[in-house]
């Protein structure tokens, strides 16, 4: 591999690695404050259970995701440079307010969260909650201003070739922006449901295959699985609705993404979505490739009628090159690819196939939190053998949706790392290829040796997590709750030992 390919292979693992982490982190911080909110205004100690059980999992996430963003900055200076040359100017504003929210805001009220019970009062300790979990949204929106941008760059104008920031209002209001906030929000709940719901289940189906007298740890967890399947739900219908939204979008900004997408090689008028492909869908030509479809759909997905034409690959390729060119410059910066042919198709396998698995993987976690619902009304719970099993195979299936629909995201606007918004709709010339981004100082073994150990500190990290998850999903609520004192004049102090959020920090 050479060195394009290895840096672009380092940021993609460690990015994927890292976005598991920030949907469960946001949305589980969401659903800990609504169960601590429900505790402060019934009193019920059920929804206490609720808060401690699911904030020590929400804390565990946190902090592996705080240590695995970190290197995310790193790369753009190290791997990166000649990108954050480029970009600079305009994402200095959103990430700087990205990490004063996510460093300030978040740490400080998390931190008053942790150490707070019994010292502050119950007001305080739940404004607490919402001023981090709020925090960690307001986070993601200015990630995805930054990102947005690259997909579709406003409020700069073009200085000597380089990209100034003329508005930054601009670009907190990108369209792109507008559209992709909402369904990433969906996203993390959708993941944060899931998960809440599969590890409940898990527990009530131990506990019933075992014998255990149903009592009110038991109605507890089955209150968990069906708020979890509820947040489920309605993320997933939240996912669809903003999906539709972005899908249009998309197919008027990047159309070659959306093709692509759709292994859509020729224009069609009306355009036939493809439910599933067989064939080499790599070849520009698609003639050995044979698809399942469903008429006039891809129309109406992308313009919102079922006649409108669908501009396939081939033609949107000549498009692009008389647009922006047959040929790469003549830069030595640019190395093996310097004067060569410009393939402005993006890898087709891997966007036609991100796009199905991430639907795909979707749909299937939605269907499981449709059944848990169905088979888990008025207080009753399946308890035949896989009922367990299956319920904590679900919680896998939002992270994947969500790594597929990233990878689907990112893979699709290449060769582009910044994406051109052409005149009428933005500024013409900002743009940059990716192979130009890629630092020009790092030799391809220093990169490669940069891989292979962020990529084994990774693996490390990521037994670790499960190990804590695991650990601690165990505990359940008697490893949470302070120890009953008994009436008998025992030690009845609010000690340190009894805050037992404290473990973590």
């Amino acid at each position: 591999m050479d060195l394009l390919d290895i840096a672009r292979w380092q940021f993609g693992i460690t990015t994927v690695y890292h976005f598991l982490m920030v949907p469960l982190t946001i949305g589980l911080a969401i659903l800990v404050a609504g169960m601590q909110t429900a505790w402060y205004r019934t009193g019920n100690e059920r929804y206490l259970k609720m808060t401690k059980f699911w904030g020590k999992l929400m804390m565990v996430n946190f902090a592996m995701g705080v240590v695995t963003g970190i290197v995310q900055e790193f790369q753009f200076g190290m791997a990166w440079s000649e990108y954050s040359r480029f970009v600079g100017d305009v994402f200095g504003a959103p990430l700087a307010m990205e990490g004063i929210v996510a460093f300030f805001v978040e740490s400080v009220f998390l931190g008053l969260w942790i150490f707070g019970w019994d010292r502050l009062s119950k007001r305080v300790h739940l404004a607490c909650a919402w001023a981090f979990s709020l925090a960690t949204v307001a986070s993601a929106y200015f990630i995805l201003a930054a990102n947005s941008w690259m997909q579709h760059p406003v409020g700069v104008e073009m200085v000597d070739g380089q990209p100034r920031l003329s508005s930054i209002w601009a670009v907190l209001t990108n369209s792109t922006l507008l559209a992709a906030f909402p369904h990433t929000i969906f996203g993390c709940f959708a993941v944060a449901g899931t998960f809440v719901l599969g590890i409940a289940a898990w527990k009530v189906w131990k506990r019933d295959r075992a014998g255990v007298p149903h009592d009110e740890d038991r109605r507890v967890w089955h209150k968990s699985m069906r708020v979890g399947a509820w947040v489920a739900v309605v993320a997933f219908a939240g996912l669809a609705v903003s999906g539709d939204v972005q899908g249009k979008l998309m197919f008027s900004q990047q159309p070659m993404k959306m093709a692509s997408a759709e292994a859509l090689c020729h224009t069609e008028q009306p355009a036939s979505f493809s439910v599933f492909a067989y064939g080499d869908v790599s070849q520009p030509d698609c003639e050995d490739v044979k698809s399942l479809t469903v008429p006039f759909l891809l129309s109406y997905l992308a313009h919102g009628d079922f006649s409108t034409e669908v501009k396939g690959v081939q033609q949107l390729q000549r498009e692009y090159e008389q647009q922006y060119g047959t040929n790469y410059p003549d830069d030595p910066r640019l190395g093996e690819l310097a004067g060569e042919p410009i393939d402005y198709r993006p890898n087709l396998p891997v966007t036609y196939w991100g796009f199905r698995f991430m639907i795909g993987f979707g749909a299937v976690s939605a269907l499981a939190a449709v059944a848990v619902l169905w088979f888990t009304r008025k207080g009753r719970f399946p308890t035949g053998r896989w009922w367990g099993p299956l319920a904590l195979a679900s919680i896998a299936t939002p992270f994947l949706a969500n790594v597929f629909g990233w990878v689907f995201t990112e893979m699709g606007r290449q060769p582009f790392v910044v994406v051109p918004n052409p005149n009428p709709s933005g500024v013409d010339g900002v743009r940059m290829y990716t192979a130009r981004a890629v630092s020009s100082g790092v030799a391809p073994g220093e990169m490669l040796t940069s891989l292979i150990a962020l990529t084994s500190v990774y693996a490390v990290l990521l037994v670790v997590e499960v190990f804590l998850m695991v650990r601690y999903a165990r505990g359940g609520f008697e490893a949470v709750m302070p120890p009953k004192h008994s009436d008998d004049g025992g030690d009845d102090s609010d000690s340190d030992e009894s805050d037992v959020l404290s473990f973590a920090y």
